[in-house]
């Protein structure tokens, strides 16, 4: 108790100096640094406790940006490191170079010409003095030319030596590496895939399926699985070209695809010293084109034998490329709990948050540390699991299309849920920025805590509800139906998850009887407040001489394919409602000018979000996650627009649009041209994933809007069919 009280000094910035400090960190060691106190009460939900006498640097580069810069920077602040930002010139207003002490631009939006541009970032390098650099993820965090680069201006790079970073950022020799140190290693062929018809010739001598994968990839880019001879030659094309775009390096390899695995990845800390530790696991199964969306940590499924022996490899491996720094080593493990070396991640992970939760360490202060030369300060058996964590990444894009496509504009509004216990946001925006089609388009890492696994989900779900993101399609609705779904809860997923659980598609939240009529008779109750609240003014009535109030209205409410007869009667602050002749009472406080609104459905808490309203009477309300579009209308209204006439729709088998904003990079065909449905028209590439646009029918090309290097909006025609 002793150390963690004294943790609540220093974590409230009043931080003992000298021997006394030093006497906090003793204490701390003793309660294995990782108090449950830390982990509950700290606004990040970790720890950083520093020692003023323990010098690191002055001054720090961040070679990154968004959320991850303003994670690295938050520390700094605490370390007392002073903190210089890299932006590209459309992000000039960004959160990061706002929090930073320092921030120069390093070029244009294209991250070649910016955020990948090593000769722009040495010149910022030098121009500030900064005496090291972070390079969060992406980007040049795993580029060995420029730790290279920094070493020779005796610039400290925060990550791990170049020869780990050359031994492990490849593929091909990290497999080679993995099998030498006995590490278990998936089937495949353990060379440089040179063109399209040598990897067929491999893909048939491992056996399909095969996943075809970029030698100096990640994050899923670069990826590709192949199920026969045609499949394979269309990833070796697109993998290859992704793999040039994102890493400035084409090369492939093939192995086997373990069909329905599961993604758990191991979390190591090492020192120049030989010291090695590994921080328990993360699961990380639930992902949608091969990039993660749903985190946890740990994992449902491993027992502490199986923990232990994937930990022991773990540090095997990195101890035989002699590495320190925070790093990463996956696995993919199949339902007898066999596990296979994935590949090696020399940089911090983008779900990092979850391991800090459990383990309550910084795990940029131990990577800060470990570059200054500081050996660990612990030992494995000092590594807890102490509760669980679980994140969502929360993206700009719509997961109605192949669970989620890019989507890009401003946020008008903004509003983390941060008032919520135990939550987490890390994120690098805020109200006004933008979304762009430069960039990937994650807003932030949403992560909760609990004492176990039921307490971090049922938090989780909170948070999402209280989530506000106005001005962009985001995946929201995706992820609470994932942390609700009775496989997800109970621990039975896989990496297929979500194309076994939503073979058709995502569609959102589908209603119960007893929810399509708690939405409908929340929807109603809005209506009936929001005609209450136009007849007054400044809590007067408009019209002195008016009539007393209604108190009682019939409606007609359209919801999906229904129509349902709604009675409101008022009473008090209360409404009553009676739908499908049932009655419900519902009450709230009614400040309909919030963007949140906690609703009462007959004794059950609902928080919703009403996104737009119009004369017409239609209107949009977030309800469990989803985005339900209503149309309400009295009685008398409800009977006259059946005489108003419908909308004719569009015949999209002839055309084709653009389902996401990006750049044209290839057109296959042109006017005059015949071609079958599911042959590839166009290409288009969002946030670094090239996209195949196929055509929906059999017909000749009547016209081609788009040529190489158009940028397109969504919904912008590519090409039209006669």
């Amino acid at each position: 108790m002793a150390a963690a009280a004294l943790c609540r000094g220093a974590a409230g910035g009043r931080r003992p100096p000298g021997r006394a400090m030093r006497a906090v960190l003793a204490l701390l060691k003793c309660e294995m640094l990782c108090s449950r106190w830390c982990l509950v009460t700290s606004c990040r939900l970790y720890s950083v406790v520093h020692d003023p006498n323990e010098k690191t640097f002055e001054k720090l580069l961040i070679a990154n940006r968004g959320e991850i810069a303003c994670r690295v920077i938050k520390t700094c602040k605490k370390m007392g490191i002073k903190t210089v930002a890299i932006y590209s010139d459309v992000d000039a207003s960004s959160v990061h170079v706002k929090m930073a002490d320092e921030a120069v631009c390093v070029g244009p939006a294209p991250t070649s010409k910016s955020y990948l541009n090593m000769d722009a970032i040495m010149e910022v390098i030098k121009k500030t003095r900064a005496q090291a650099v972070h390079p969060g993820y992406g980007f040049l965090s795993e580029n060995k030319e420029f730790a290279r680069c920094l070493a020779s201006e005796g610039v400290t790079f925060i990550g791990p030596d170049t020869h780990a970073i050359q031994a492990m950022g490849d593929k091909i020799e990290s497999k080679l590496l993995a099998k030498n140190a006995k590490v278990n290693t998936i089937p495949g062929f353990d060379g440089v895939v040179k063109d399209a018809d040598e990897a067929v010739r491999i893909a048939r001598e491992i056996g399909y399926p095969v996943m075809i994968k970029a030698s100096a990839g990640g994050g899923g880019k670069g990826m590709r699985i192949a199920w026969d001879d045609e499949e394979t030659r269309e990833g070796f094309r697109f993998s290859s070209q992704e793999a040039a775009s994102s890493f400035g390096d084409d090369r492939l390899l093939i192995e086997k695809f373990i069909d329905n695995p599961r993604h758990i990845e191991i979390q190591v800390l090492a020192d120049k010293h030989g010291n090695a530790l590994w921080l328990n696991e993360r699961e990380c199964s639930i992902q949608r084109r091969n990039q993660k969306v749903v985190e946890e940590a740990p994992s449902t499924f491993l027992d502490p034998e199986t923990r232990r022996a994937m930990g022991e490899q773990a540090v095997a491996l990195a101890k035989a490329v002699k590495y320190s720094s925070a790093g990463t080593v996956e696995f993919l493990v199949d339902s007898r709990k066999n596990f296979y070396f994935l590949e090696m991640n020399t940089r911090l992970q983008v779900e990092h948050p979850v391991t800090e939760c459990i383990t309550g360490l910084d795990l940029v202060q131990e990577m800060i540390r470990v570059a200054k030369g500081y050996p660990l300060r612990h030992k494995q058996a000092d590594i807890p699991i102490n509760g669980w964590a679980v994140e969502c990444r929360v993206y700009a894009e719509d997961p109605y299309k192949s669970f989620g496509l890019p989507s890009i504009g401003k946020l008008s509004q903004y509003q983390e849920p941060l008032h919520l216990p135990s939550v987490r946001v890390d994120s690098g925006i805020q109200q006004g920025s933008d979304i762009s089609i430069y960039y990937d388009p994650m807003i932030s890492k949403l992560i909760t805590y609990g004492s176990n696994r039921a307490e971090a989900l049922k938090r989780m779900e909170e948070a999402l509800d209280n989530y506000v993101i106005r001005g962009v399609t985001h995946n929201i609705s995706l992820l609470r139906e994932v942390i609700i779904h009775p496989r997800f809860v109970q621990g039975d997923i896989s990496t297929k998850f979500l194309p076994e659980v939503y073979p058709d598609g995502f569609k959102g939240h589908k209603l119960t009887d007893l929810e399509r009529r708690e939405l409908l008779a929340t929807a109603a109750s809005l209506y009936v407040a929001e005609q209450l609240r136009s007849q007054r003014f400044l809590g007067t009535p408009r019209i002195p001489v008016a009539k007393s109030q209604r108190s009682s209205w019939e409606l007609s409410v359209h919801l999906e394919d229904g129509v349902y007869p709604v009675a409101v009667s008022k009473n008090g602050s209360s409404f009553s409602v009676e739908v499908d002749g049932m009655k419900l009472n519902v009450t709230s406080e009614w400040n309909l000018a919030s963007p949140l609104l906690s609703v009462t459905i007959d004794g059950t808490q609902r928080t919703i979000q009403r996104l737009s309203r119009n004369a017409s009477g239609n209107t949009s309300i977030q309800f469990l996650g989803t985005v339900y579009k209503l149309q309400i209308l009295t009685k008398v209204a409800a009977e006259l627009s059946k005489y108003m006439p419908e909308k004719a729709t569009e015949d999209t088998s002839s055309v084709l649009r653009s389902p996401m904003p990006g750049t044209v990079v290839a057109v296959s065909v042109k006017p005059g041209d015949t071609v079958s449905e599911g042959q590839e028209i166009c290409v288009i590439e969002a946030m670094k994933m090239q996209n195949s646009m196929p055509a929906a029918k059999t017909g000749k090309v009547k016209a081609v809007h788009c040529k190489v290097g158009d940028t397109v909006g969504e919904g912008d025609l590519l090409v039209e069919l006669e």
